[in-house]
């Protein structure tokens, strides 16, 4: 049964990996994936347990519906299906930039008039730019250029008004 009390959305949380706090009752947490506490590495363990199971391209709630969306979708196109980068991250599909430009869509869709979204994104595989260039507006802002040793870009964007 879907929450609807809760102002923000994650809609692929994964094992939430960047959440202080997991069980947050703020945040309807979202993956198209479940998986029980697995080790994927020596010692490391993951376990994927969201709120609601489904696709970020086609969420399941109203429109209107979040203050605030998260939107960290899986970011490697060559990695095997079964190795610990796919497990832990997953991993985008051959229609990926179709895959990508639809979530951003749907996100903007659950949003609230004003409602912010988060856009995390990793650049080792595909250049900031090409992502972007699926989605329909800019972001208001972000760190442009990640850290020599990181390249995850974290952006903003804002819906309008009258969307």
């Amino acid at each position: 049964m879907i929450d609807e009390k809760k102002r923000i959305i994650d809609v692929c949380c994964g094992s939430k990996m960047f959440w202080f706090d997991k069980e947050n009752p703020d945040v309807e947490f979202c993956d198209i994936r479940e998986l029980p506490k697995t080790e994927y590495c020596l010692g490391r363990y993951i376990e994927i347990s969201p709120d609601t199971v489904c696709d970020f391209t086609n969420l399941p709630f109203a429109d209107n519906s979040f203050c605030l969306a998260v939107f960290d979708p899986p970011h490697l196109k060559q990695v095997g299906n079964k190795a610990f980068m796919a497990v832990k991250y997953g991993k985008l599909g051959e229609d990926w930039e179709t895959t990508l430009a639809e979530g951003f869509k749907e996100c903007m869709r659950v949003l609230k008039p004003n409602g912010v979204l988060i856009f995390k994104w990793s650049e080792i595989q595909i250049p900031l730019s090409q992502i972007l260039s699926l989605f329909s507006q800019r972001p208001l802002f972000g760190n442009k250029r990640p850290q020599k040793n990181n390249k995850t870009h974290w952006l903003c964007f804002m819906k309008g008004e009258q969307a």
